[in-house]
């Protein structure tokens, strides 16, 4: 099954990061945030991508162009062009890259490389964030609601205290930073090749409000490690946790 990651947005509230490079490349531990998504779904034996590409696109082909070489040692000979590399480090995956405009909307996105995806199944994220989400769970979870599309639900954790108060205005309970009970979407998606009928060229989120008032999307709880890098500090907190235990690196881990 392919994955589709919509590489799109200039990510504007993190300037500092993305006004010369797309925000997928914006790195975590010295690795682009897209690499550590792609990482997750082949530690699930997930390995066929497709990257939809938009701002500066043409920037993540060249990372993955160059990747062997800086995964490596080598030894170039600038007489024959021959390249010898010492090692054997690699990830093993086989990338589509398709240019889908750097103003598409996300799915105009996936109807741009529908032509591209194969089999029954597909699967769609986002390249801004990371989970030690189980894939594997996920698509298993899918095929028993036997519905079109399927999100996964994560709860946000409000950096505010939340106040409960009564009608005079005292203050029943305070919770510091709780989390929140309704769940939001987490990004990792799987459909049916039926949800191409309910995709236009508009956001995916309207293509996802008419399946769920068809009855036909479901959503797999994951209440394990989840983050969306949005902001500078959201990434700044992500470079620490990945020198202190780094939770969705999954590949590494079992």
């Amino acid at each position: 099954m392919k994955t589709i990651i919509l590489c799109g947005g200039k990510g504007t509230r993190m300037k500092e990061e993305t006004e010369f490079k797309p925000k997928p490349l914006v790195e975590i531990g010295g690795r682009p945030i897209l690499w550590h998504i792609m990482k997750i779904y082949a530690h699930y034996g997930f390995r066929e991508f497709i990257l939809a590409l938009g701002y500066k696109g043409e920037m993540i082909i060249d990372y993955f162009l160059k990747h062997k070489y800086l995964l490596n040692d080598f030894t170039l000979d600038t007489g024959t062009g021959s390249v010898e590399f010492h090692d054997e480090n690699h990830d093993n995956l086989k990338i589509t890259f398709v240019d889908t405009g750097a103003e598409s909307l996300t799915g105009e996105r996936i109807m741009r490389v529908k032509k591209y995806l194969d089999g029954d199944q597909f699967m769609v994220t986002y390249g801004d964030g990371v989970s030690d989400i189980d894939i594997k769970a996920l698509v298993d979870f899918h095929n028993k609601q036997n519905k079109i599309g399927t999100i996964s639900g994560v709860q946000l954790q409000t950096k505010y205290g939340l106040i409960n108060v009564d009608e005079t205005g005292l203050v029943k309970n305070f919770r510091q930073k709780p989390l929140l009970s309704d769940y939001v979407s987490g990004g990792f998606m799987v459909f049916n090749k039926k949800a191409l009928d309910y995709i236009n060229t508009g956001w995916i989120e309207s293509s996802l409000e008419k399946l769920a008032d068809e009855g036909q999307l479901a959503m797999h709880k994951h209440d394990g490690f989840w983050k969306a890098v949005d902001t500078y500090n959201e990434l700044t907190e992500l470079n620490k946790l990945w020198e202190d235990g780094r939770p969705w690196a999954v590949w590494e881990k079992n």
